[in-house]
């Protein structure tokens, strides 16, 4: 089979966790019979330098015109002093709105090879866990309206968390899929309580919740939600949640997995096109050095083999290669913590991947 794939390097340590990952792609491509067309588009940082602009027209039609996009990341403090419709970040927004994502998928799996890495306590983690946030895109605060106005203690700045029904149906619809996949298991995260945007959330998902009968399906308040993930993420299997709070609650989830480095993400929407990406940052401290843990791009490129291109085979064989390269007890900087193991560079544990497939 033949794909075209749009690039995003971006900023930072985006070009070479791009690199590492369609390296793996390429060998994917040759054990399987594939190919893959990749071409290099600009956004973030690097687009600003060369066009003035975080998100070039030319990106967003030549992610139009791709089977899928693989992201690696944006931003740095080079460009801090951008307007703020003007700032790299914006381009993410800009891509998602663009291309219709509006389900961000991240898995947080705690590997057993790296569980020592985890803060959490043995007791805690057991033998690991494997949980599931779908995450609303496009929607909520992060889209709404903001702005600034004079209030009664003077010049104040606002932003504007809002919801529909649709929207809140058809992120409901995957979260419930999804868990039908798995555990039959899931978890809405709100905050009802206190803001109108959650109590319809809330109701919305307690409508679609009789829909599938074979779920079960629970409540959670998000400030809750946080101190759940820290006393026992075992007891979670999908989280659905908003925009905001998918955000935050991820990060988090990343953290007891032992390195924000083995994240992956799936920006999905309507249409098989998708946007892959780490969920970490451009870390522009370690950019150039080859430092950088390039597995959670690798494994971005699998969910994109799988939930793309319905090629499941080939993203089993990625993420067994880097389950054995892990369990082989090769690790980066960022995995090795406090023991006297000596870190791979970012090229030489993509090698050892590229070995293992």
């Amino acid at each position: 089979m033949e794909f075209n794939i749009a690039l995003l390097k971006g900023d930072g340590i985006g070009p070479e966790i791009v690199d590492s990952a369609v390296a793996v792609l390429e060998k994917t491509a040759d054990k399987f019979g594939h190919k893959f067309n990749f071409t290099p588009y600009l956004i973030g940082g690097c687009a600003i330098d060369a066009t003035g602009k975080p998100l070039p027209q030319e990106t967003v039609d030549g992610c139009l015109a791709s089977d899928s996009v693989l992201l690696g990341a944006v931003g740095g403090p080079k460009w801090d002093d951008q307007p703020g419709d003007n700032r790299p970040e914006k381009a993410l927004l800009g891509i998602r709105e663009a291309l219709g994502l509006y389900t961000n998928l991240r898995p947080a799996k705690l590997y057993p090879a790296l569980r020592n890495a985890s803060p959490l306590k043995d007791e805690i983690v057991g033998d690991g866990f494997d949980l599931m946030i779908v995450r609303e895109l496009t929607g909520g605060i992060y889209f709404g309206d903001r702005g600034y106005r004079h209030g009664k203690y003077g010049e104040e700045a606002y932003d504007t968390e809002a919801y529909s029904v649709t929207e809140i149906e058809r992120i409901g619809r995957v979260a419930f899929d999804s868990a039908m996949k798995r555990s039959k298991k899931l978890c809405s995260i709100d905050k009802a309580n206190v803001l109108e945007s959650s109590r319809l959330w809330r109701k919305t998902m307690h409508k679609l919740a009789e829909e599938y009968p074979e779920v079960e399906y629970s409540d959670m308040f998000v400030d809750n939600a946080a101190m759940q993930l820290v006393r026992n993420p075992r007891q979670f299997d999908v989280i659905v949640t908003s925009n905001m709070f998918g955000d935050i609650l991820s990060d988090e989830a990343s953290q007891i997995t032992g390195s924000i480095g083995m994240l992956a993400s799936a920006s999905m929407g309507a249409a098989t096109r998708g946007m892959y990406e780490p969920i970490h940052g451009s870390a522009p401290d370690i950019a150039g050095q080859n430092k950088a843990n390039p597995i959670a791009t690798i494994l971005s490129a699998a969910m994109m083999l799988r939930f793309s291109f319905g090629l499941s085979a080939e993203a089993n064989a990625i993420e067994k290669a880097v389950d054995d390269v892990l369990n082989a007890g090769w690790r980066t900087a960022d995995l090795v913590g406090n023991s006297e193991v000596e870190p791979l560079t970012c090229t030489e544990i993509t090698e050892k991947i590229l070995e293992a497939l």
